[in-house]
């Protein structure tokens, strides 16, 4: 396909073995129809093949893709949502101005509702579960070359963005367990307190008992 197969002829795989089998997976796909399109019910073997073909159908028609919202699951914390948009959906949030000599930013975002929207099935496979087609404003088709620099500096964008996540998440999984141990040893001092206080009611009681019956054998031999 167009935009594809040459990739990995002209750099090094930013992304590692599962940015080259999502290529792979993606020039499979399109293989025997260049044009094929998302639809409701198309699978991949993983998310970045998800991403892989959505970014080259995108340079294909002429817009350019944005990853965009996700779901964890509620087990594992992995990624088992995810929807793909065109750069120009949404609005952009206009701030107060900061100085009138600063030019007005160009208007990027249109509100446009094209989108795919894929689901991780229980059998690991990534399933279209909606796909927008329409886009309300004009596509641009760009040269091949153009579109292979825009999906290399997607991978790469998407890569760092994947990084500073994970460095997020390990940060908080850190901060999560010094709190647990922190817990654990308050739980394990409580714990150890109780027993020695347990031990020591055990201890006064086994003593009352002897007193008791030191008395009575006193008082049985009198």
């Amino acid at each position: 396909m167009d935009g594809i197969p040459s990739v990995l002829n002209v750099v090094e795989d930013p992304s590692g073995k599962d940015f080259a089998r999502a290529v792979t997976e993606a020039e499979a796909i399109t293989s025997n129809n260049s044009d094929t399109e998302p639809f409701v019910g198309m699978e991949f073997e993983s998310e970045e093949s998800v991403k892989v073909f959505y970014d080259a159908y995108a340079s294909r028609l002429g817009f350019i893709m944005r990853v965009d919202a996700f779901r964890r699951s509620m087990r594992d914390g992995a990624v088992v949502w995810r929807r793909l948009v065109c750069n120009k959906e949404g609005f952009r949030k206009f701030k107060p101005k900061r100085s009138e000599n600063r030019k007005p930013r160009a208007v990027t975002r249109e509100g446009c509702k094209a989108m795919v929207v894929v689901k991780k099935e229980k059998t690991g496979k990534w399933v279209v579960t909606k796909f927008v087609k329409d886009h309300n404003h004009p596509l641009i088709v760009t040269p091949a070359s153009a579109r292979r620099n825009v999906l290399l500096s997607h991978t790469r964008d998407e890569k760092d963005a994947k990084i500073r996540e994970l460095t997020a998440e390990l940060q908080q999984e850190r901060k999560r367990c010094a709190a647990y141990q922190e817990q654990l040893a308050m739980i394990l001092g409580d714990m150890e307190e109780h027993s020695n206080h347990l031990a020591r009611n055990i201890d006064n009681i086994i003593q009352s008992v002897r007193d008791i019956e030191s008395e009575n054998n006193a008082f049985s031999n009198s």
